[in-house]
């Protein structure tokens, strides 16, 4: 990307002329005007012609929404759903995944999100196991060592592809084809990685795939895809349904053929109008080109700071993602944030619940972490390295 681009895609964005630094586009990233304009144009056709009379044309951009998803990830556009959260498309998934019996298996990555632990509780209580999948020597999963663990028990096998709590980049591809010479269901979780760098859930292999869409997608809050490939569709039987995901027939009410059968009648055509826009505008960006932008921005600020004493680095893999886990000495890693948000410089922090496996097993208790998007600048670097040389000091 040109520094005329960076220049025009901050123009349209209201977040980067505040003032304010955001470094946290893995919590959230600024979305742009016209992506709040498709929310407001939504919600005063509602106001206007009534809520459920603007749901015809809330239901036209809902679906221009899942076309543009499923360009962005090489996928049908029926093999796409929406969620408010990416959590809550993933717990919809794995539940209509089960029930669960005894002695069945779920092998994870150790750096799997604490969300999605959570939800596996109801697999434990129903006697499953869930078992972790070493890691390599440079702290990724291990695909060599996933495949020895295989056996006739094993019902999924879990991969958070771009953890919560650092750099790393889990060889998600190679862990999709031992899933798939095996026959094993394969779910990924890439709330970090759509968005930041190119998603192809053909070459990946998975069976089913999710996302938010407030981070790297610079969408709104409330909003998240999901990704059922279309031959696994039948083995998933959600538990949540209405008369939207399971329509009346002649037989009776019956689960949609694609992928609403995780979706409800209740939606907000707004937000999801908004996450349109930003999925169309990422597609017009080329999410190539914003990998290449976010890489290089990623590597600069990690040089900086590992010629800044009292600075600890916490990258894992042997490639990295532009979301940058460190601690200052003497500093706890959400005062540090909050200090920093003092000097309008947003960043975030993670305690040991978003990524429980990993942080215990490094024996970490919380990191900062930075986090980049095409919008950052190296202006903003300088601001970011000052403010954490005036902290430490």
């Amino acid at each position: 990307m040109t520094p005329l681009e960076v220049q025009q895609l901050r123009d349209a964005t209201p977040g980067c002329q505040s003032g304010i630094v955001h470094f946290n586009h893995a919590g959230a990233s600024l979305p742009s005007q016209a992506t709040l304009d498709a929310i407001i144009d939504q919600l005063q056709r509602e106001a206007r012609d009534g809520p459920m009379e603007a749901g015809e044309q809330g239901a036209l951009l809902l679906e221009k929404a899942r076309r543009a998803a499923g360009q962005l990830l090489n996928a049908p556009a029926a093999s796409i759903a929406f969620a408010s959260s990416g959590s809550t498309a993933w717990s919809m998934a794995f539940q209509a995944l089960g029930p669960w019996q005894p002695g069945e298996r779920i092998l994870v990555g150790r750096h799997e999100w604490g969300g999605n632990l959570a939800s596996m509780e109801l697999a434990v209580q129903a006697g499953a196991r869930v078992e972790v999948i070493p890691c390599d020597e440079t702290g990724a999963a291990c695909p060599v060592a996933l495949a020895s663990m295989i056996d006739s028990n094993v019902k999924l096998i879990d991969l958070t592809w771009l953890p919560a709590n650092g750099g790393l980049i889990n060889p998600a591809q190679a862990i999709g084809e031992v899933a798939r010479r095996h026959g094993i269901p394969y779910f990924i979780d890439a709330g970090q990685a759509v968005g930041q760098l190119p998603v192809d859930v053909q070459a990946l292999h998975c069976d089913v795939l999710k996302a938010a869409g407030r981070k790297h997608l610079r969408g709104p809050r409330g909003t998240a895809l999901l990704y059922v490939r279309p031959d696994f569709l039948e083995r998933l039987n959600p538990a949540q349904r209405d008369v939207f995901s399971a329509p009346w027939t002649a037989a009776g009410f019956d689960l949609r053929n694609d992928a609403r059968r995780f979706e409800t009648s209740e939606v907000s055509f707004a937000l999801l109008a908004g996450l349109g826009n930003a999925l169309q505008e990422m597609n017009r960006l080329g999410i190539e080109r914003v990998w290449e932008r976010v890489e290089q921005t990623s590597a600069r600020i990690r040089e900086a700071l590992c010629q800044m004493p009292r600075i600890s680095l916490h990258d894992l893999g042997s490639a990295r993602s532009g979301l940058i886990a460190f601690n200052l000495a003497g500093w706890d890693a959400f005062e540090l944030k909050r200090s920093l948000g003092l000097k309008r410089i947003n960043i975030g922090a993670n305690s040991v619940a978003y990524t429980p496996l990993d942080m215990q097993a490094r024996g970490l208790t919380s990191v900062a972490r930075i986090s980049v998007s095409p919008l950052n600048t190296d202006q903003e670097i300088e601001l970011l390295m000052d403010a954490l040389r005036e902290l430490r000091d």
